[in-house]
């Protein structure tokens, strides 16, 4: 037996015990549908060993990690090539973790994960609405005659809870046809204020880091000039601090494409403030 001790490989501050976290973090090594540069399915285990390097304490919250009680399981198995079976296990594990009394904050992976999770969720919640950051309308109908992408996750969410369900902030690139639906549904926010048509809404938080600007995340497969800066994110994170947030996902992250490991970096003190609004 050897003594050690061994460094941690799960996101710092992690607990050790499903049965008495709140929180479940789980890793969803996908982007079977990339559409751009791939490399969105080595996130979860990069951010995992990246977080090391940050500090558990949010100055945001004033809390520590390991207050919040969260369990860290690992990272599914899911397959390349075949995109309904990669969903399909995602809506599983979710469903067992909702069936558990947990909320779920998973680590991406393209974006198309967060329709696995949102129809697991469903099966516990059916009132609920999306808080969507993006750099992308995420509205296509299909993509290279491909309904189940990346890049139209956000209509097949739409089909499943309403446009009326949805907010979309950061929004700067898409086909001239989203941005006319999203106009039509008026789905797309720029003050804080408009949250609270959500006052009363379990809301399912998800965040494409293509959302900040590319000088700050540009380890992402499609990015964007002019995006938010990581203070103005933070302010949105903070207000939905009042919210009733059931769940969340932080997603589109493709580590290799920053050598600095600065994206990375970013992604995992996101990560640690999204914990303190589940």
């Amino acid at each position: 037996m050897l003594t050690g001790p061994f460094l941690e490989r799960n996101f710092i501050g992690s607990c050790n015990n499903f049965n008495e976290s709140k929180i479940i973090m789980l890793g969803m090594p996908f982007d079977g549908t990339c559409t751009n540069r791939p490399g969105a399915r080595f996130a979860p285990q990069q951010i995992r060993i990246e977080s090391i390097g940050i500090e558990e304490y949010s100055p945001y919250f004033n809390t520590n990690l390991s207050d919040l009680m969260f369990y860290d399981a690992g990272e599914l198995e899911l397959p390349f090539g075949a995109t309904e079976k990669a969903l399909n296990t995602i809506e599983k594990n979710t469903d067992e973790i909702y069936a558990s009394g947990k909320k779920i904050l998973g680590i991406g992976g393209e974006h198309l994960v967060t329709l696995g999770t949102i129809r697991g969720i469903l099966k516990h919640h059916k009132d609920i609405a999306l808080v969507h950051f993006d750099a992308h309308t995420d509205l296509r109908e299909q993509y290279l005659g491909v309904e189940l992408t990346h890049s139209g996750v956000i209509m097949q969410i739409a089909k499943l809870i309403g446009f009326e369900n949805i907010v979309q902030i950061g929004i700067r690139s898409g086909e001239k046809e989203e941005f006319e639906l999203m106009y039509k549904h008026s789905t797309l926010i720029n003050d804080i204020n408009e949250l609270t048509k959500f006052k009363d809404k379990k809301i399912f938080l998800t965040i494409d880091l293509d959302v900040l600007d590319p000088s700050i995340m540009s380890a992402t497969g499609t990015p964007e000039a002019g995006g938010m800066t990581y203070k103005e994110l933070m302010r949105w994170i903070v207000e939905l601090k009042k919210y009733n947030i059931i769940g969340a996902d932080i997603v589109e992250l493709a580590p290799d494409f920053d050598v600095t490991k600065a994206s990375t970096a970013t992604a995992c003190k996101l990560i640690r403030e999204v914990l303190n609004i589940l």
